[in-house]
């Protein structure tokens, strides 16, 4: 995965200004020795080690500066850190100033105050402090009053940087729109000017005459890259139902595709792949889209706007370490009722791939079965501008063979997830991702104008 951002983080632990700087800071040690190796390879930690004494906040007067360093760092999202009691006049007044995922914790307490030694209360200002966000309409996140080493503690942490992180991603976004949808794909309609209204997203066309133009010149000049990306083909690939030619304008199209998104700042596109490319040059892109996905810039079949848009959810929710196959969801599996197949004509990621299956390329499309593993699909829709995110859980597991690429679903409850796809605003277009994130893509929506949707709660089937 090539296209991964820093996500930046100010880290604000917090004291009362009369109990002990001393335990404080050695709470705010204790914290920093637990997070500052998770993800550290897209996660960077801002602390106040340098404007506060100890990197401990508790003077209303080192306010400004604490703001100024966050500003300055450019901050994603903010964690405030209760080492005792804290200051909720102080960390509220950082709070405010900027519009980021606010995460709320302090290490649990090992003892009540005594005659002979004073507790650090630290729960007890948690709840302080969070009326007083909440006075101050800002949202949050919380992780329960657990112990810093425990595994809740972890996962509530991780879960949070995901969240953030898709908050992030939503920010100044940029979505490629490369040929109208198909005819026939009227359920893949959706709205520019509610993507602007709602999110501040841009939708970029590209001029598919400049497109095919480029493709032809890269092919024609046999040009050195495009022959390296050919080479890649034939290495990893079974490409023996395919011609040379075909495989060279298939390279041609990726990096054509490939260095206008990153021109234009697209983070992810929708693609009309039914008739448009097969008809000016002769292949199909869905080879194209295959490769696009591994490089962490997912492409959105059948001009699917809000897929593109799902996609980009997907690929945040997973800190950019995992790509995102797009697939539809086609038939019930013919023996386990909790099964479906999650299918496409051929745009899967090679690096998903089951590695003892064979990995082919027909017709310019990806030709092989994903791996197992732990899967999370999910679909972000609208009707009349109203946005719903709906995800569920599940795992790879067996079914027969087919075409193109695919991979048998099992979820917990197959019935509730297909009435779900009924009743709510949704298609048959889903992004899937390995791992399970269903919980940090539930609070990512506490942060965005889009309202998370749980299996259960809409009309029943008959």
């Amino acid at each position: 995965m090539a296209n991964k951002e820093k996500l930046v983080v100010g880290v604000l632990p917090v004291k009362r200004s009369f109990l002990s700087l001393d335990v404080a800071a050695e709470e705010k040690e204790k914290l920093f020795e637990v997070i500052k190796g998770v993800k550290e390879d897209v996660v960077t930690l801002v602390d106040i080690d340098d404007v506060c004494e100890r990197g401990v906040l508790f003077k209303l007067e080192d306010v400004d500066a604490v703001v100024d360093k966050f500003k300055k760092a450019d901050i994603d999202a903010l964690f405030i850190c209760h080492c005792d009691f804290g200051e909720e006049q102080a960390l509220v007044k950082v709070a405010r100033e900027f519009n980021v995922p606010v995460l709320v914790w302090g290490n649990r307490d090992k003892y009540p105050n005594t005659f002979e030694k004073r507790g650090r209360d630290t729960q007890c200002g948690i709840f302080a402090s969070t009326k007083v966000l909440q006075r101050n309409n800002i949202t949050f996140s919380y992780i329960y009053n657990v112990d810093v080493k425990s595994q809740e503690f972890m996962d509530g942490y991780v879960t949070f940087l995901r969240a953030a992180n898709v908050v992030k991603t939503m920010k100044r976004l940029k979505i490629a729109q490369i040929g109208l949808r198909p005819r026939q794909f009227m359920s893949v309609i959706a709205s520019e000017g509610h993507m602007v209204e709602k999110f501040g997203i841009e939708v970029v066309p590209f001029s598919i005459t400049d497109i095919i133009r480029n493709v032809e010149k890269l092919v024609e000049a046999n040009d050195s890259q495009v022959q390296k990306e050919v080479e890649s083909f034939k290495e990893r690939i079974d490409c023996s139902k395919m011609e040379d030619q075909q495989l060279a304008k298939i390279a041609a199209l990726k990096l054509t595709i490939k260095n206008m998104m990153e021109e234009a700042g697209c983070k992810a596109g929708a693609i009309e792949c039914w008739s448009l490319f097969p008809k000016e040059i002769g292949v199909v892109p869905c080879m194209v889209v295959s490769e696009m996905a591994d490089l962490g810039i997912p492409l959105a079949c059948e001009t699917d706007l809000n897929g593109a848009l799902t996609s980009v959810i997907a690929s945040a929710v997973t800190l950019g370490e995992e790509p995102v196959f797009f697939a539809d969801l086609t038939i019930r599996h013919p023996e386990n009722d909790n099964g479906e197949l999650l299918w496409h004509c051929g745009p899967f990621p090679y690096s998903l791939r089951d590695p003892n299956k064979p990995a082919r390329m027909i017709n310019a499309q990806a030709t092989w079965e994903l791996k197992k593993g732990d899967i999370t699909i999910l679909r972000c829709d609208d009707i009349n501008g109203q946005y719903k995110l709906f995800a569920t859980e599940g795992k790879a597991i067996d079914g027969p063979k087919t075409t193109g690429s695919y991979v048998w679903f099992e979820s917990p409850c197959w019935k509730s997830v297909e009435e779900k796809f009924i009743f709510g605003p949704y298609i048959h277009h889903v992004a899937g991702v390995y791992g399970k994130y269903s919980r940090a893509l539930q609070e990512a929506t506490r942060y965005l104008p889009i309202e998370w949707d749980v299996i259960g709660t809409g009309p029943k089937s008959l």
